[in-house]
């Protein structure tokens, strides 16, 4: 199964662009070659970008207090396993600490590093970053592995308890909705929302069936229209019956 996930506000949006370059840089830091490790570095950059909004981690904080409040209030409920709804709450907590002590303005002990400053403003130049360029650079990539992995390790290090909170809060916003079995007839679904508010949609469909959903919805609509791409031409639209999974979530 393929899963699409649509967001219906712009503050998961950004939570979930995030989430994906945490996924990119892990994946490259955890490589071994030079070019890898520059990847894993250039995704730092993509995510100051990103995180520079200045209210972000102060809506996280308030979030999983309001979500934590939400899981206390569940402990007078019938046929709760207390035990993992402990767990949670003491996860939540450590997240919460850990996201307050983390000074300053995210990014900012990257900021104030004139030497990464300088490889962030070659590397927005389309082979900016060559050996002429930036000879230190070029030598940096040239140490041993390990070295470069603690390196960059180090500089996404204060950014960790960030990017603890938005999979805490995407997991918490995942495991909300309940998922149905629904027919896009001749391709296209439509479904009312009746002014509902969600703040994620989460498609699930057979990769087999080879279809791409285009999403579009707000709080009064939601439209799935599935298309195919074969080769160079556009995705172009299916007229036949595709079943799908269909979760809306919302906290």
């Amino acid at each position: 199964m393929i899963v699409y996930e649509y967001p219906f506000s712009e503050r998961i949006r950004t939570l979930l662009r995030l989430e994906d370059l945490c996924e990119k840089f892990w994946f490259f830091v955890r490589q071994e070659h030079a070019q890898q490790h520059h990847v894993a570095l250039a995704t730092i950059f993509e995510i100051l970008e990103v995180a520079g909004r200045a209210d972000l981690k102060s809506e996280l904080l308030q979030e999983l207090e309001r979500q934590k409040q939400t899981l206390l209030s569940f402990k007078s409920r019938p046929n709760v396993k207390l035990d993992q709804l402990d767990q949670v709450i003491a996860e939540i907590d450590q997240i919460i600490a850990a996201l307050m002590a983390a000074q300053g303005k995210t990014g900012q002990h990257v900021r104030d590093n004139e030497w990464l400053m300088s490889i962030r403003g070659r590397t927005i130049i389309p082979g900016g970053a060559s050996e002429f360029d930036l000879p230190s650079y070029y030598a940096w990539q040239h140490r041993p592995a390990e070295q470069r992995v603690a390196d960059i390790s180090g500089w996404f290090a204060p950014l960790a308890p960030l990017f603890d909170a938005i999979s805490m809060v995407l997991r918490l916003l995942r495991e909300s909705g309940n998922t149905s079995k629904m027919i896009a007839q001749a391709g296209s679904y439509q479904q009312m929302l009746q002014g509902k508010v969600y703040q994620m949609l989460r498609l699930n469909i057979d990769e087999t069936l080879g279809v791409i959903p285009e999403i579009s919805a707000n709080k009064y609509m939601l439209w799935v229209r599935f298309t195919s791409q074969d080769g160079n031409v556009k995705p172009k639209p299916i007229e036949v019956d595709v079943p799908f999974e269909l979760t809306l979530c919302n906290f």
